[in-house]
């Protein structure tokens, strides 16, 4: 997993992640970085958004599908990194979705290759293994998902390479998760099982419970974890343990 990191991280310092050179939506930038890697990218200055989709497609006009819902729509600039394309000349779209159901779609376009030069941009100091698993999460690093603001790759990469603070370095549950914003973030398999789950902090103690979810797909609130640090949760689908893990609330939220 770590090498998964550090191979994202190096693409991140290698290639021109410049921000403020992406597209404004509904438009976007698709740079083809080699090997069938493709960015994705876009600034948004929609005042209202809930939800942006990237699609793919063989054809510029139909077969699209959707390959990730973002996180976190509102974000002023972010992006994706697609590793599994069948090749670099498929076609993308974004679905963007407005206030009071009004939505969009963007132009469809291929990759360009990105022959931009290398940029070396800086990124705050990590002091211990707690600061490195923070800002891979404000980086937004799970499942390939950009969320640059002016920062560099580098020294993280140097640090892990030379195990200096041997970071402990975090993969996030692809079920229950918290994002940059601090909010906890659930998303469960679409499927017909009844889900629960239990929330518990640093120490075991049970905080409480949200029973027979409806929705597959929300966030809850940051204020209701009180503090700060590590909390553990226990997945449960039909009553069957699915998956018992941990994630982490920012000092800052």
């Amino acid at each position: 997993m770590i090498k998964q990191i550090l191979s994202l991280l190096i693409l991140i310092a290698a290639c021109n992640v410049d921000i403020a050179a992406q597209d404004t939506l509904p438009d976007f930038s698709a740079k083809s970085v080699g090997n069938n890697r493709v960015i994705i990218g876009w600034n948004n200055t929609f005042s209202v958004i809930k939800q942006i989709s990237i699609q793919r497609s063989f054809d510029s006009l139909i077969g699209f599908k959707t390959i990730l819902t973002v996180t976190d729509p509102t974000a002023p600039q972010n992006g994706y990194l697609d590793s599994k394309a069948t090749n670099d000349h498929m076609f993308y779209r974004l679905y963007i979705l407005l206030d009071k159901g009004n939505f969009l779609f963007s132009d469809s376009k291929k990759p360009v290759a990105d022959t931009s030069s290398r940029k070396k941009l800086a990124i705050p100091r990590l002091e211990s293994a707690a600061d490195t698993i923070a800002w891979l999460k404000q980086m937004g690093l799970e499942d390939g998902v950009l969320n640059i603001n002016g920062k560099d790759s580098s020294y993280m990469v140097n640090q892990l390479q030379a195990g200096k603070n041997k970071p402990d370095v975090f993969v996030a549950s692809k079920y229950v998760s918290t994002y940059k914003n601090g909010y906890v973030h659930v998303n469960l398999p679409d499927d017909s099982k009844q889900y629960s789950i239990k929330f518990y902090d640093d120490s075991g103690v049970f905080l409480f419970e949200l029973k027979d979810i409806k929705e597959k797909k929300f966030s809850i609130d940051k204020a209701n974890f009180y503090h700060a640090g590590w909390f553990s949760f226990e997945l449960y689908g039909d009553d069957k343990l699915i998956e018992k893990y941990k994630f982490y609330l920012q000092k800052d939220f």
